[in-house]
């Protein structure tokens, strides 16, 4: 939503700005293997609140960011902060729920944290073009600290027990260990696609694609984005009932979701080279947030490879994949720009989903 005036004020071209924004899911990546231990070794609570403090300084470099440096550091902090956004309560639920009802509850988790991309479509949209980019920065570290005083009145769990006998090498040595375990190998590799997309499509580029090829204002623009962003909020919680409604045939249902999400990417490219109107966009995008959204079946299986005890660790070793692979094929998307304009940026992302499901279901793993 802020693509062009961000462009304008840090002094980079659209690449560079990929490349820039492509730090904050490189940060949060790496963030994920002490994050994983600090859930299993602590608990969730002081791990949620020490995240969102750093959270909240990220948000406020981001805010005085001058030029790419500052913003690059910005968005380092802010991928390390919100490393845990998800991480934490999806820990606590695997922690504290069976596993037959884990995928239901891992939906909705992820149903209500996407709610706060309602507020980066039409609202961020509006309050860029009053008050500036760097009140969207302002907002978020207001919001973390928000979430942070909700974290400290409202959960309560037992004290994390003591692992005096494991070092912190050996806890990391764990989780790198389980993300290319034979167990997990499955659903790591769909993952390294499956969250790159949404921010690649939500986040990043169809905001460009909508003002720069479909010629849309931004305010416009941001209320055709609220479509694929609703499709977000409600899909995986719909995701969460079908894998639990489903579960002999989760692993197909994963695959066809990626599979469609590929397709509704290429058919809104291929749209805008055959002149397709917006209300065609707002369709195949509320198609994309609806078929991604079965991502969810991702923690389910993972949770269901792991006793409880390393579901912090393992699901830490998942999520190193999810924005793992954000940061690599936003990079890549970037450079694709560059070359082919936002049409190729957008296919790189399609394409990355359509090579990743299909070794995922070649691959042996958690059913």
């Amino acid at each position: 939503m802020a693509a062009d005036v961000l462009q304008r004020d840090l002094g980079v071209t659209a690449d560079g700005l990929a490349a820039l924004t492509g730090a904050f899911p490189a940060a949060f990546a790496l963030a994920m293997l002490p994050v994983g231990v600090a859930l299993d070794r602590y608990g969730v609570k002081p791990t949620a609140l020490a995240l969102l403090a750093i959270a909240a300084v990220g948000a406020v470099l981001g805010a005085a960011a001058g030029g790419p440096w500052s913003m690059l550091l910005g968005q380092v902090v802010l991928g390390i902060g919100c490393s845990g956004m998800l991480m934490c309560p999806v820990t606590y639920a695997a922690k504290n729920l069976p596993p037959q009802k884990f995928g239901l509850w891992g939906g909705v988790i992820q149903a209500f944290g996407n709610t706060g991309m309602l507020l980066s479509a039409s609202p961020l949209a509006l309050l860029v073009e009053h008050a500036g980019w760097r009140a969207g920065y302002i907002a978020c570290a207001l919001l973390a600290i928000g979430a942070a005083v909700a974290v400290s009145l409202v959960v309560r769990e037992a004290q994390a027990p003591m692992q005096a006998r494991r070092t912190l090498a050996e806890d990391l040595r764990e989780i790198l260990a389980l993300s290319v375990s034979r167990e997990l190998r499955a659903p790591i590799v769909i993952a390294f696609a499956s969250f790159a997309a949404v921010l690649g499509v939500r986040g990043l580029w169809g905001g460009p694609w909508l003002m720069e090829v479909k010629g849309l204002a931004r305010v416009p623009a941001g209320n055709v984005l609220l479509f694929c962003t609703f499709a977000l909020i409600v899909g995986p919680a719909l995701g969460g009932m079908l894998e639990r409604r489903f579960q002999p045939v989760r692993r197909a249902l994963l695959a066809a979701g990626h599979l469609g999400a590929a397709a509704a990417i290429l058919l809104m490219v291929a749209g805008g080279a055959l002149g397709w109107g917006v209300a065609a966009d707002a369709l195949l995008l509320t198609a994309f947030g609806l078929l991604i959204s079965l991502q969810v079946i991702c923690f389910a299986l993972v949770r269901a490879a792991v006793p409880p005890e390393r579901a912090g660790r393992a699901l830490s070793a998942m999520n190193m994949s999810f924005f793992g692979g954000a940061a690599v094929l936003q990079a890549a998307s970037g450079a694709a720009a560059s070359v082919g304009g936002v049409g190729a940026a957008l296919s790189v992302f399609a394409v990355a989903l359509i090579a990743c499901t299909l070794v995922f279901l070649r691959l042996p793993g958690p059913r």
